[in-house]
């Protein structure tokens, strides 16, 4: 009874103890009945049976203490090789040039209408190339030129196709083929290949049909020109040989068209996704300035030009054509940008005059405002030599000149036809120099204002002009790397004898400790009487037993000297001596005693001269006098470059780097002068003569790592009347800054009151 009462309430737990009990035999069959240790080497598998053999010791409480474990070094790795990268990031990212040009020429035209060609189209394009048969001795300047070796024609055609593949097919994406009897307008060729898809095969040119033959299909006329993409090159490139050996005919380019049409079933078009090539033929006696027909207007090429004259005509046409053209897109973005600005929150002052020229710089403090700089039609009141007043001349009146008759033309344009406006004279000129945008004017101008009827009146305008900065240009310059070799030039005099230890010191911790790339050679000038009493008293063994000291402390150092004799020293006079015992590739530093070389300054010295190409004079940081720039203060031990320490001196030409090369053709140019007059080799600095008798590039710039302590010059009086003005006005400018010249000023007369 009791038995059958319970079963209900036992029913529904029954799946859970039977569940519990066969949980707990599995774990008792799977861990064993025996007592496993518990250290690590006791690990195995928790179903393997239990290792046979004593049973283990628990471990001691110390073996559970951390222990610190030495570090090991990792066995060395193998050094990863160096990536070679390119030399240009289209390169790397294979970013290939847009329009490759091809010019068809012979021999007989080479110099004559391949030169007009080149004259009109060479400064236009990225590249322009001129394939010939056969060419005479001379070739034209300026004009790179491939010569096949045989005056066929397919067989020219053939080397071309195939020369362009060789040689250019990696660079640039389309191929333009043209006669040199045929205009070709660069812009517009260009700004047709720039809608063009790179990808697209495309045969581009005036439609021609074969003549005889089973060809099917048209290929482009040779005369005009025509374009082949470089997907369509490469496809054909692989089948040039059989085109060379299988296809006849008379025309190359028809050989050709028979050749792309064979074997990649292109045909050529005049028109390709909306894009029409446009071309002209020329009649007998067709006057470009009186040509009115639209396809001519329109036409990217022109054929045939009989001789250089109507080509040049062509080319002036079209040039005005496109400068129209340029003049009203301009007038257009100007419009735009006028309706633009007026719905800005600032309304017409939005848009600044002129319109599309940067803004005028703004000055954020009262040190950036910019100069304004006087002048009339005679006179200039900012002076470059520090004058308050100077003649105006040379470029300076040239371009008031232009500014001023560039202002009447302006008024007339505006005013005309409803009144006349004459010059009678230029009242106030201002003009600064804003380096965000350009030459800025202000003219008052007095003119005559005469009406329709005659009547006549003169009043005073104000106008205002702006020569804006023109399209930045980045000029090609020849490749310079820092490691080449430099050769520091010292010449030191008796009186500068003292300094040349501080020079070795400043010079050893730079160069020497470095193990930079540079020889430090000593000049020493004796005058007549020094020189005969050289064996009993030298002036300069101090500084050769210093030299000696810097030797041996530095044993792979070597630092040659070479004595000279002469009572007037110049530097021509003196570089002569040493660019003998020099090769032509040797780059000089000319230093000065007082000259604090630096790593950096030599590097720039390396970079910023290039041979054959530019000279490099550095502009060096002098310090001011430390009685007046730190008066009644010790002065630190280093100078530093700040506007209190001192200033970049303008007025001193000492230092120099230049190749011995580029000395000696200025120099050779120089010789002749000096055998006229002896006395320009003390009168002239190197400075001068680079300037005078070179046509390299002068490069003067403010050098911020080349420093020099302040020091009294010694003027040279035999020296030219503006090298010794220069001299003078660079001691007297490096006593100190206006406001130091004060205060000491000021402190004396507070001294002589009391």
């Amino acid at each position: 009874m009791r038995l059958s009462l319970l079963l209900p309430l036992l029913r529904p737990a029954a799946p859970v103890a039977v569940g519990v009990s066969l949980g707990l035999t599995l774990s008792l069959l799977s861990a064993g009945w025996g007592q496993a240790p518990c250290g690590p080497r006791a690990a195995r598998r928790p179903a393997s049976p239990p290792r046979a053999g004593p049973a283990r010791q628990p471990p001691p409480p110390a073996a559970w203490e951390p222990r610190v474990l030495p570090a090991r070094p990792a066995a060395p790795a193998r050094a990863a090789s160096k990536a070679v990268r390119t030399r240009y990031i289209s390169t790397e990212l294979g970013i290939r040039q847009r329009l490759f040009v091809g010019v068809l020429t012979s021999k007989s035209t080479l110099n004559t209408l391949a030169v007009a060609v080149n004259r009109t189209l060479g400064h236009r394009l990225e590249r322009l190339v001129y394939f010939t048969g056969t060419r005479g001795r001379k070739v034209p300047h300026g004009m790179t030129v491939v010569t096949h070796g045989d005056e066929r024609p397919i067989w020219n055609m053939y080397q071309t196709i195939k020369y362009m593949l060789d040689h250019y097919v990696g660079d640039f994406d389309w191929f333009y083929l043209v006669q040199d009897d045929t205009y070709t307008e660069a812009h517009r060729v260009s700004r047709l290949v720039a809608h063009l898809s790179i990808d697209t095969l495309l045969y581009l040119g005036r439609p021609e049909e074969f003549i005889g033959g089973d060809t099917q299909g048209r290929y482009c006329y040779g005369g005009f020109g025509y374009l082949l993409s470089r997907s369509l090159l490469l496809r054909l490139q692989p089948h040039l040989e059989n085109c060379r050996n299988d296809i006849l005919s008379a025309r190359p380019d028809e050989w050709l068209g028979r050749c792309i049409i064979d074997y990649t079933a292109i045909n050529c078009v005049e028109e390709h996704e909306g894009l029409r090539y446009q071309y002209f033929e020329l009649g007998k006696n067709t006057d470009p300035e009186r040509e009115s027909d639209p396809r001519f207007q329109s036409a990217f090429t022109a054929h045939p030009v009989l001789d250089p004259v109507q080509m040049y005509r062509l080319h002036k046409h079209f040039a005005q054509v496109e400068l129209e053209r340029t003049y009203q897109e301009i007038q257009q973005l100007q419009l735009e940008i006028q309706n633009t600005s007026s719905l800005s929150a600032d309304r017409d002052h939005g848009a600044t005059w002129p319109v599309g020229i940067t803004p005028p710089f703004q000055p954020k403090t009262r040190f950036e405002m910019l100069r304004w700089d006087y002048f009339t039609e005679e006179q200039l009141y900012s002076c470059v030599d520090g004058s308050p007043k100077c003649e105006l001349r040379g470029v300076d009146m040239a371009d008031v000149a232009d500014v001023v008759a560039m202002a009447m033309e302006e008024l007339n344009r505006k005013y005309q036809p409803v009144l006349h406006i004459r010059k009678q004279q230029l009242v106030n000129g201002y003009r600064r120099f804003d380096p965000t945008r350009g030459m800025e004017y202000t003219l008052d101008l007095q003119v005559e204002v005469v009406t329709q009827k005659g009547h006549s009146r003169s009043v005073t305008k104000r106008v205002h002009l702006v020569r804006p900065l023109s399209e930045v240009e980045i000029i090609p310059m020849p490749y310079v790397t820092e490691a080449s070799h430099i050769n520091v030039i010292l010449p030191l005099t008796a009186h500068e004898r003292d300094h040349a230890s501080h020079f070795l010191e400043v010079y050893a911790a730079a160069a020497f400790e470095s193990s930079e790339n540079a020889v430090l050679t000593f000049l020493f000038i004796y005058d007549p009487f020094e020189a005969q009493q050289v064996a009993q008293n030298d002036v300069f063994a101090l500084v050769k037993a210093r030299i000696a000291e810097y030797e041996r402390k530095y044993t792979e150092v070597k630092i040659p000297w070479i004595s000279v004799k002469t009572d007037a020293p110049s530097q021509i006079k003196v570089m002569d001596i040493i660019s003998k015992k020099h090769p032509v590739d040797t780059l000089f530093f000319v230093a000065s005693v007082d000259t604090e070389v630096t790593t950096d300054f030599l590097n720039r010295c390396r970079m910023n001269t290039i041979n054959s190409w530019q000279v490099f004079f550095p502009i060096h940081f002098q310090g001011y006098n430390p009685a007046i720039a730190y008066h009644h203060q010790a002065p630190p031990a280093a100078l530093d470059l700040m506007r209190d320490a001192g200033r970049f001196d303008r007025d001193v030409f000492h230092e120099a780097c230049f190749y011995n090369a580029d000395y000696m053709a200025a120099r050779t140019r120089m010789a002749g002068d000096a055998q006229e007059n002896e006395d320009i080799l003390e009168t002239l600095e190197i400075y001068d003569m680079f300037i005078k008798y070179s046509s390299l590039h002068v490069f003067r710039a403010m050098e911020p790592a080349l420093l020099q302590r302040y020091r009294q010059h010694v003027c040279n009086p035999r020296l030219s009347e503006e090298i010794y003005h220069r001299c003078m006005q660079s001691n007297l400018e490096g006593l100190g800054s206006r406001s130091q010249l004060a205060m000491v000023l000021f402190e004396q007369e507070q001294g002589n009151s009391t």
